[in-house]
């Protein structure tokens, strides 16, 4: 595996739907972790008793992941880079490629560190809050900012691993972020009473040891004289074709971010029942993301790995099988969300108004993952790939192609056509990218450069 000696990276397995298994359930598991997190930290500060340290703890928490979103091109674009250096033999550049994630990952934290206060400014500029709350989201903030190198690291650490198929370990950093976060959350706050200042020590500490740990599961890395070979890592030709793929991501994720805000604003207008239903089902998106999520990285590290190796017919077997699981992933959350959506919108809110509207538009929850699926899919193969400029485009169309829809169906039929509009741009994505998908492949038949 990756610890092993420096040198050509180690054949990979066979491709089985057993491999795909491998890779893709413990990132489906790790996701799973990721709402008890967020319950914690709220159920434990709402046992202070006052709804202020809520309002604080959730606005600086968003204020923050917000900023680091940013960065996530970190780990798509170091996933679909190692991969293809793994495939192709080049132990010397998955190690490098380590190294470059991790200097991006500290000099952008030290940057928000420098300009926290300006950005902490700004985001309360955009989004206001009461006085009391604005204190202790500032308070928070403060103290979990000096965690950002290790928060954008971790992007870079958990692509190297997923690149190799190391998925069980990732699976392992976040169980044990999530543990010491929580435990530290109990001790700091209700043992010790430091209150919201508390959730975010008990945070800073679990990013500063999960990145520690991570590096220890890259120790492999470190074995070889690679990773420090200045010659190498600042490579001219390595760094610009990073920096390409980086930004096309960034632009891509970004142009996907004005799809959803629009969609929320848009929402507004309809008043306060449609926006806070579409809230709710907004959750319904997020678990078809998460369950997929697995089988899209499993998708980018196995064409990332094919496409290293110039193996065609390697790559287009990733493809499909990935895809395969995919499919019967949303064939059971179309029928879970049919089946148990009421149950799970009452689980969310208590308001019968909410309740009865988020009712009304639950067909198109129902819809979603099956209509969303090949989007997802595609995206994991093309980042595997790093055929970055084609998901740019083709996000940049989607998103026209949602402005145009939403601007004849909104008028005409409301909140219902605001969701049509919305899984009209999912099929826009996937149907551009599956017609850029034949010179995907070809390129796999092309020498590397």
């Amino acid at each position: 595996m990756a610890d092993s000696a420096a040198g050509a990276a180690p054949a990979p397995p066979p491709l089985t739907h057993r491999r795909v298994l491998a890779i893709a359930l413990p990132i489906v598991l790790s996701n799973a972790t990721v709402p008890i997190l967020g319950a914690v930290d709220t159920g434990v500060v709402g046992q202070m008793g006052e709804a202020a340290p809520i309002g604080g703890v959730g606005i600086g928490a968003i204020i923050l992941a917000a900023i680091y979103w940013v960065f996530g091109f970190l780990r798509m674009g170091t996933t679909g880079l190692t991969a293809q250096a793994w495939g192709a033999g080049d132990r010397g550049e998955v190690d490098a490629m380590l190294s470059r994630a991790l200097l991006i990952g500290g000099a952008a934290g030290l940057v928000l560190i420098a300009l926290q206060w300006p950005l902490f400014a700004g985001a309360f500029r955009i989004a206001p809050a009461s006085a009391e709350v604005e204190a202790l989201a500032r308070d928070y903030m403060a103290i979990r900012i000096w965690s950002a190198p290790a928060a954008i690291g971790l992007f870079g650490i958990t692509g190297w691993l997923i690149a190799q198929g190391r998925t069980r370990a990732v699976l392992i950093m976040q169980l044990w972020m999530n543990s010491v976060n929580i435990l530290l959350d109990f001790w700091f706050v209700l043992g010790l009473g430091w209150g919201v200042q508390g959730v975010a020590v008990a945070t800073f500490l679990a990013e500063w040891t999960g990145a520690g740990l991570g590096l220890w599961l890259c120790r492999g890395a470190f074995r070889s004289a690679a990773w420090r070979e200045s010659a190498r890592v600042f490579e001219p030709a390595r760094l610009r074709h990073m920096a390409a793929v980086n930004t096309d991501i960034l632009i891509r994720s970004l142009l996907l971010q004005a799809i959803f805000v629009s969609f929320l604003f848009v929402a507004a207008g309809f008043g306060d029942v449609p926006l806070a239903a579409n809230q709710v089902l907004l959750q319904f998106l997020e678990i078809t993301a998460y369950a997929l999520d697995g089988f899209a990285f499993a998708a980018e590290a196995l064409v990332g790995q094919a496409m290293g190796a110039r193996a065609r017919a390697t790559l287009r077997r990733a493809a499909l099988m990935t895809s395969l699981w995919g499919v019967v992933t949303v064939i059971g959350l179309a029928a879970a969300f049919a089946l148990f959506g009421g149950a799970i919108i009452d689980l969310m809110t208590t308001s019968a108004e909410v309740r009865a509207a988020a009712r009304d538009y639950l067909p198109w929850m129902v819809a979603a993952p099956v209509f969303g699926l090949a989007s997802y899919m595609l995206d994991g193969i093309f980042i595997g790939a790093t055929r970055t400029r084609d998901m740019r485009n083709m996000m940049a169309v989607a998103a026209a192609v949602y402005a145009v829809a939403a601007l004849a169906l909104v008028p005409a039929c409301g909140n219902h056509g605001l969701w049509m509009a919305l899984l009209i741009s999912f099929v826009a994505r996937a149907v551009t990218l599956g017609l850029r998908y034949p010179a995907l492949e070809a390129a796999a038949d092309r020498p590397a450069r």
